[in-house]
């Protein structure tokens, strides 16, 4: 299990609080993609800039070399597929290593379901290793997941903004001025690692990373 310092940001400076929007396949190109569970190649036929991470059992990250946020702003496109419990995918944040973390996900199969119990699940909040989607849903259903309205295509590109503001996580989907998800966070965690999410079985494609930090 791997801890992140932030003594490696004196050792990157191309990453630094400057470096606000990162191109995922220069990343990829010059090795600053630190892939845990996963393989990554650059995407192919994405019409855009991107990078791809394959599908695996568990959970697959490709943490930035360098690079941690606090609070602010993410904001990037990423694109699933409409096959049922095949695509979740996200960002992580907050990161500790690579099972204590925050992330936002999104479940694309759900996006346009009649199911009206799916089509509330989404986009998800969770806090690792304590507060899995599971744990949530039992315990606290329908608050840490919701729809996400109006709803993507779930085969093509949609644009997040995840805006982190002290405690409080909120999401905005395609440029919505109200959020699809706007929660409290589970944990006192305030800065770490951040990286790109796929979940159990799941692959993903991702661009057009930017990341502004306050802090």
């Amino acid at each position: 299990m791997r801890t992140f310092t932030i003594a490696i940001l004196f050792a990157l400076p191309l990453i630094g609080a400057a470096q606000t929007k990162l191109l995922l396949p220069d990343l990829l190109k010059q090795g600053k993609l630190e892939v845990y569970h996963r393989q990554i190649s650059l995407a192919a036929d994405a019409n855009k800039p991107a990078v791809y991470l394959d599908s695996n059992e568990g959970e697959g990250i490709a943490w930035i070399k360098g690079q941690t946020f606090s609070e602010g702003t993410i904001e990037l496109d990423l694109k699933g597929k409409d096959v049922f419990q095949k695509s979740f995918l996200g960002i992580a944040f907050h990161g500790a290593n690579d099972s204590t973390y925050d992330a936002i996900y999104f479940r694309p199969f759900n996006f346009r379901t009649t199911d009206s119990v799916r089509r509330i699940h989404a986009v998800q909040y969770v806090a690792h290793p304590t507060y899995p989607w599971k744990k949530l849903r039992e315990e606290q259903n329908a608050k840490y997941e919701k729809a996400v309205e109006p709803s993507p295509d779930p085969n093509q590109w949609f644009h997040a903004r995840i805006v982190v503001e002290g405690d409080m996580v909120s999401v905005y989907v395609n440029n919505t001025k109200q959020p699809a998800i706007s929660v409290k966070k589970l944990n006192d965690r305030r800065s770490g690692a951040i990286g790109l999410w796929v979940g159990d079985g799941a692959d993903g494609t991702f661009a057009n990373l930017t990341i502004k930090d306050k802090k």
